[in-house]
Order: structure tokens, then sequence, then C-alpha cells
């Protein structure tokens, strides 16, 4: 068996092995408070086992810089993952999400298990880096690249969900977040994930056989899962934080002000000026999708929701 699908089985396993003992434990004391924690635990578990596990005397870990640059910018975002998530659980003292169902076994089972399935999925770029064999032969033009990018989309996640955080504390002035690069993105921590796995995916490239490699291919999983959970998902993401409830508030306090806000500012990319991108556009290639908007339930919610889509 070569050395990548033995990282990859071994991964798969230590997955296996992290969330059954997390939901065992999660489940005898009925509580959800470490699930996310754990998670993020599981992250890094992946990516320190990867870059030990793939180091051989052909190719020395330390003497390859691919490997070094992903592994160090995806433990990166998974320890602030994992402080950010250690924070928002001794904060929020609770998770909602598993108030109906932690006292199910299967139910509660399901849950542990699509967050190891998940971790999994995202950390495969850095799996096939780490367990390539391949003799590195410089960085390539893609490489630099993705590893800037994936810097950059570590940095703007992290900025974001600091100045959210500090936001919310002092009271969330203005009703709706507008504080550093939240000027230019209504989700630019989302985003930033987002990024970060296109990244990866670009620069495992590097460590497989061409466009011809099955398992290169088999990576673009990881952002293609982080964007149907961050996109798609009822229950979190986009489609979470434009549900009914959600902006319903905005609407109900500051109409005009939110309206001018989501006219001028993207719904995901950050940049200046999208307030001048045609319709089209931004129902395409910018993400601002009919179904994230708000959906009136009164005569003035009809009004206001007609104004913005007669933009």
């Amino acid at each position: 068996m070569s050395q990548e699908l033995t990282i990859l089985g071994i991964s798969a396993a230590v997955t296996a092995g992290i969330q059954v003992c997390g939901f065992a434990v999660a489940y005898a004391l009925q509580t959800e408070k470490f699930y996310d924690i754990l998670g993020g635990i599981n992250f890094l578990a992946l990516g320190i086992y990867s870059a030990i596990d793939g180091n051989s005397e052909e190719d020395p870990w330390v003497e390859n810089p691919r490997k070094i640059a992903a592994t160090a910018v995806f433990c990166a975002s998974r320890s602030w993952l994992l402080m950010f998530l250690a924070w928002r659980a001794h904060d929020r003292g609770g998770d909602s999400r598993f108030d109906e169902v932690k006292d199910k076994f299967f139910m509660f089972f399901f849950f542990w298990m699509f967050q190891g399935i998940w971790v999994f999925a995202i950390s495969l770029p850095i799996l096939m880096i780490n367990g390539s064999d391949k003799p590195y032969d410089g960085f390539s033009v893609l490489d630099y690249v993705c590893i800037v990018a994936f810097a950059l989309a570590v940095i703007i996640e992290v900025a974001a969900d600091l100045q959210k955080a500090i936001w919310v504390k002092k009271g969330r002035e203005g009703v709706f977040c507008t504080t550093g690069v939240w000027f230019f993105s209504r989700h630019p921590n989302y985003f930033g994930e987002i990024l970060q796995w296109w990244a990866a995916f670009g620069i495992a490239f590097g460590s497989g056989i061409g466009w011809s490699d099955a398992q290169w291919w088999t990576t673009i999983i990881s952002p293609l899962v982080t964007m149907q959970i961050l996109l798609n998902t009822g229950g979190t993401g986009v489609m979470q934080a434009n549900g009914t409830r959600s902006l319903k508030r905005y609407y109900d306090r500051c109409p005009e002000e939110y309206k001018a806000y989501r006219e001028s500012t993207s719904i995901l990319i950050p940049f200046i000026g999208y307030k001048s991108v045609p319709m089209f556009l931004k129902r395409t290639i910018f993400f601002d999708f009919k179904r994230y908007e708000y959906q009136p339930e009164t005569e003035q919610d009809v009004k206001i929701d007609v104004a913005y889509n007669s933009l």
C-alpha cells in the first residue's frame, strides 16, 4: 500500500476514534459543550499526524518547503478555529442545536459522525500533500499564489471573527456589523473559510503527478463540502444568517439603513463598488442568490423587498 493511502486510512481511523470517544462521553454526560472543540482538535491531530508519518528518507519533511508551508498554515487555521470555538462554547454555555437531540442516541451519534466526515473531507488536501512521496522540485507560481491566498484567507477569517465578537461585546452598535472587513462583505468569515480550502486544493496540485492525478482531483471535495455547508445548508452559514428570523430584526429596526447596506456590500467576496454590479452578476458569480433574502411577512416588508429587487 502506498504512503498516501496509508496516511488516508490511518487518518480516517483516527478521526472515527476521536468522534466515537467524544460521542460516548458527551452522551453519557448529556452535554454538547465540547462538540465543536473536539472537531478543532481532530483537525490538528490529522495535520500533525500526516506531517510526522509523511516524513521519509527519500523526501524528508524538513526539506520539503511545500509540506512545511501547507502544514504550518493549516495548523494556524485550525488552531484559530479551536480557540474561537472554545471561547464561543464557554461564552454561550451551550449549543441550542442539540437541545432536542442529545438525549436521542442515534440522532446525537449522527451529529458526531457527520463532524468526523466533515473534518476528514476538509483535511484531504493536507493529507495528500504530507502523504506524497514525490520529491520536492521547487515552488511553482501556483504554489506561491495558493500559499499566499491560504494565509490571507486565514487572516481574513480571524479578523472577521474578532471584529464581530468585539462588536457584539460592545452592544451591537448600529444593529448590524460594519466594522473592519464587515464593511466590505456581509459574511467575510465564510469567505475566508471557503478561500482557504480552494487554496489548499491548489497547493496539493504540486504534490501529485499532474492533471490526471485522481487523488488530487479527490481533494476538491474539501472546498466543495465547505461551500455546500456554508452556502446551501439551512442550519449553518449564509442560509442561517439570512433566515427570516435573523434578517427580520434589521428590517424592523432600521429598514432603510439595512437596505442600503445590502445594496452596497457584497454578500461574500469582499470588495468595493458592489452597488454598481449588475443584478444578474450578483445572482450568479457573486452568490447573492434570491434564497438568501428576507421573506417578508407584512405589507411593509413586501414593499422593502420589492424595492431591493427592482434595483
